[in-house]
């Protein structure tokens, strides 16, 4: 009850008119450069941040927390309308968006189901960050390299599994995805990987051109096979009455936002697991759940779990950085160095010194939350006309995305270069039947496995019983034998009769 009272107060700072002002605000631009590829909420707080200068601490940071968390819901909206999406989490959210919007003619449905989702999820987070946001801290401070690698180890081993039928391919693809994110140089070492003798490669490929070309340009390649067809999205269903819920689809996001916005606030609160790795656990979840739909065809449920999941992380992020001072990402470092220059000390005592402060903050993340799906669900009409444009018309339009998103990212030529060669190995995958997620999960998991497997392994000395020594790795370290047991054991069970065969 002391923590709700709190909550309360904090609402008594929030509501003053120049604190409601910039929330608006912060959610307006938030949403924007969330739908925009290659900006994302790093580059976006980064912008942004010399504009709060002038203002007090509390305001400035209402305003940043605000843009950082609409930010989760914008990066949908190209994932879903043109199948670029906007960050990284975003890019699970393609997998059913997409396809929702044009394969099954629903993308009104489509956008509004994620706006829900997203407001679910991150209704859960801002709630348990409210009422357990310190105690989260400390979870999230028992996982250290070791835990964080056998998490990542269970993570990376699933993906082949995730996506599509075909385990094989994905394994073959997740190896992919590993080989590409190790170019570049070595982090601890500092000799180059994979550099072919060229001085651009030394920094590796840039996640946002390799995403935005992977998914984005090879739809250009194939919406160039079908430039003379025209779109099927009727006008009349362009309208927030055409884009509501049915009740049945209502009930159909609803678990799985709920189970995804706790899943996801947890993830939030580890130190750089991050918002994509939550969409990512969702969806993994999602797939061992009951589906009206099979994943990956226009299914809510995956929609659902992907960005109440990584809008739940946003808010649980917040958890580790105001009680313990320690970012979760390179966004919440961003926000960390605010609150520093503004001459707050995030960290345990940040509650009792500066209680306006924090609990300000905390409560301007339900108004954001609250604005957004607002501003979110009333551009709907506008949003989904996009569809209405012929092929013709919509292949330069891309590709002019493309472009820019790519080289606002690297300001050169070769973010522009590094998109159109990974658009060309999309799209050749795509033809192959070969599913593109799992080398983006892969890409992106990856230096964050390395990172930590090495730091455990110098802390060990080498030595692979770190792995065994704590509850936390242990656990891990027996489901991930469990998954990679199973697919062998998993005959002979159905043999015996302890299992049955999937039916085809």
């Amino acid at each position: 009850m002391e923590n709700l009272q709190l909550l309360l107060d904090g609402f008594s700072v929030l509501f003053t008119l120049q604190n409601i002002g910039v929330t608006i605000l912060g959610a307006v631009l938030g949403l924007i450069v969330g739908a925009m590829p290659g900006i994302g909420s790093l580059a976006g707080v980064a912008l942004l941040l010399p504009l709060t200068f002038k203002f007090n601490p509390t305001t400035a940071i209402i305003m940043l927390g605000a843009l950082y968390y609409s930010n989760m819901y914008g990066g949908a909206f190209s994932a879903i309308l043109l199948n670029i999406p906007g960050d990284s989490p975003a890019v699970m959210t393609a997998l059913d968006g997409y396809p929702m919007a044009t394969q099954r003619k629903r993308p009104g449905q489509a956008l509004l189901t994620s706006n829900m989702a997203s407001f679910i999820g991150g209704t859960i987070g801002m709630i348990i960050l409210t009422f357990m946001g310190p105690a989260l801290a400390d979870i999230g401070l028992k996982f250290g390299p070791a835990e964080m690698t056998a998490l990542l180890l269970v993570a990376m081993t699933s993906i082949g599994w995730l996506v599509g039928e075909n385990p094989t391919k994905g394994l073959l693809l997740t190896m992919l995805g590993i080989l590409l994110a190790s170019m570049g140089m070595d982090t601890l070492s500092g000799s180059p990987r994979y550099d072919f003798g060229s001085i651009y490669l030394l920094g590796g490929i840039p996640f946002t051109p390799f995403v935005i070309g992977v998914v984005g340009f090879a739809q250009v390649i194939k919406l160039m096979e079908e430039r003379n067809k025209k779109t099927q999205v009727s006008i009349e269903k362009l309208t927030i009455k055409g884009s509501m819920l049915t009740l049945h689809d209502f009930k159909r996001l609803f678990f799985p936002a709920v189970r995804s916005g706790f899943m996801g606030t947890f993830v939030g609160v580890l130190p750089g697991a991050g918002a994509t790795t939550a969409a990512f656990m969702g969806y993994a979840a999602q797939k061992s759940f009951k589906n009206e739909e099979p994943l990956g065809t226009g299914a809510i449920e995956g929609i659902a779990a992907c960005e109440a999941a990584n809008n739940g992380a946003a808010a649980g992020a917040f958890a580790p950085l105001l009680a313990l001072g320690i970012p979760g990402s390179g966004t919440g470092a961003v926000l960390l160095g605010g609150l520093m220059m503004w001459g707050l000390n995030p960290g345990p005592l940040l509650f009792t010194n500066s209680p306006d402060f924090a609990w300000g903050l905390i409560a301007s993340l339900f108004l954001a939350n609250i604005v957004t799906l607002v501003i979110a669900w009333g551009v709907i009409p506008f949003l989904i006309k996009i569809l209405s444009v012929p092929t013709k018309l919509m292949i330069p339009i891309i590709t002019v995305v493309c472009v820019v998103g790519s080289y606002s990212t690297s300001n050169s030529m070769y973010g522009v270069l590094i998109m159109f060669l990974s658009g060309v190995m999309g799209y050749v995958l795509t033809k192959c039947e070969y599913q593109t997620a799992p080398v983006l999960l892969a890409f992106v998991l990856a230096p964050l496995l390395e990172s930590n497997m090495r730091k455990a392994f110098i802390i060990s000395q080498g030595s692979l019983d770190i792995f065994f020594q704590k509850p936390i790795s242990l656990v891990f370290i027996i489901i991930l034998i469990a998954i990679m047991v199973f697919p062998v054991v998993r005959p002979l069970l159905i043999r015996l009769g302890l299992m049955k065969r999937k039916a085809s």
